[in-house]
């Protein structure tokens, strides 16, 4: 019995580890950033393709040619190429100035559910100055 009380001394041997309770925090707090970035990762793709569609119009020679309409609908053969369901005409901005360079911005925003009734909303605007 004395070598039980030597072997641990006055300090009781203390536990170690997480508790259950911690365990379910950090689970739930890893379900919920990967809920999130499940529901974000699309909506990034598509702008991803809505920004490289951009800069290919860009890279044409004679796009400053062709009218409002033709360009408008490149740009939405392309996006339908590709699946791009968020931007529409409404959202795609064509400036003239009179050097004869054009500025290209599409803006638009996206929302998508998070959790119940929070949703969460992403805003993009991608502009190209065309000379």
């Amino acid at each position: 019995m004395n070598r039980t009380i030597q072997r641990f001394g006055r300090h009781p041997h203390r536990q170690q580890g997480l508790t259950a309770i911690s365990v379910i925090l950090i689970l739930a707090m890893i379900g919920f950033f990967a809920t999130i970035a499940i529901r974000l990762f699309p909506i990034y793709m598509e702008h991803f393709n809505v920004a490289s569609h951009l800069e290919s119009l860009a890279e044409e020679s004679g796009i400053t040619k062709k009218t409002n309409s033709e360009i408008l609908n490149t740009l939405s053969k392309r996006f339908s190429i590709d699946d791009v369901k968020n931007v529409t005409n409404d959202n795609i901005f064509i400036e003239r100035n009179k050097d004869g360079s054009m500025l290209i911005a599409i803006e638009y925003e996206v929302r998508t559910p998070a959790l119940g009734n929070v949703d969460m909303v992403v805003s993009f605007v991608d502009e190209v100055e065309l000379d």
